[in-house]
């Protein structure tokens, strides 16, 4: 089996460093002090003290599972349907010429005027779901695609003359391959999915979301909840990133051990 090892997305180019944490952290706190504002910049310290009463609540959690398992498994049937699609795409020729308006169309349109009219048709339970299914599939779709045509043919020729089995050849050859464009589509949409499920979740408001909550804390100027509300959104948003590149890279070195 041929097999092309794709590089750890845990590379020191994304690493985050304590030092520059800590700088940031600083530099908040000096700005906090400066304007001496609760409701203009609350200070780390204050926004940390309000995150930890939240977390000692089942609301709390209850608000994360909801926004994660809702975007979660948006961000997942993109991923499916976008490779599915793009393995289509470059075997039925008519099929890309098909999907290309609507791929066009779902990158030109905004992502408010999206909402707006998901709203029309959906319960804001489900806007979530919908939108950041929006935003992944066309980023899949289009780096899957671009991988899948810049296999090399040399490898491909050679699998042919030697009659390897097809799905040898999907294993060994277009995996690989096609991984690194997998993945840097993967990077691009994670942060694109979050973002645009939780300003869905602030529009739409559905119960016991974190945009809801956000949106509240919004309204009611409770600065210390907006700011820790958008740490958790951070921190999970994060989270869900690393544990999906890390488990990318995990089935890719399973499958080229098969």
């Amino acid at each position: 089996m041929i097999s092309i090892s794709a590089a750890d997305p845990m590379n020191h180019s994304g690493r985050i460093r304590l030092w520059a944490v800590c700088f940031w952290l600083g530099l908040w706190q000096i700005g906090s002090m400066a304007l001496d504002q609760e409701i203009l910049l609350v200070s780390p310290f204050q926004v940390l003290r309000r995150l930890g009463q939240l977390a000692l609540t089942a609301d709390f959690w209850n608000s994360i599972g909801f926004s994660l398992m809702r975007i979660g498994c948006g961000f997942l049937l993109a991923v499916i349907l976008g490779i599915l699609l793009a393995a289509l795409s470059f075997c039925f020729p008519r099929i890309m010429e098909l999907s290309a308006p609507l791929i066009l169309t779902i990158k030109s349109v905004p992502v408010a005027s999206f909402i707006i009219l998901t709203l029309i048709w959906l319960p804001s339970r489900r806007l979530s779901i919908l939108i950041s299914f929006l935003m992944v599939f066309p980023v899949m779709y289009t780096n899957v695609l671009e991988g899948i045509r810049a296999t090399d043919r040399a490898l491909l020729e050679m699998a042919r003359v030697f009659r390897v089995s097809p799905l040898r050849c999907i294993r060994g050859i277009y995996i690989p391959q096609v991984y690194p464009y997998f993945q840097s589509g993967l990077k691009i949409s994670l942060g694109l999915c979050w973002k645009a499920g939780i300003a869905a979740e602030v529009i739409g408001m559905p119960s016991g979301s974190m945009g809801e909550r956000l949106q509240q804390a919004k309204v009611y100027l409770d600065t210390p909840d907006l700011f820790a509300w958008t740490l958790v959104i951070v921190l999970v948003s994060l989270f869900f990133e690393k544990l999906v590149l890390a488990l990318a890279l995990r089935i890719l070195r399973y499958l080229e051990r098969m």
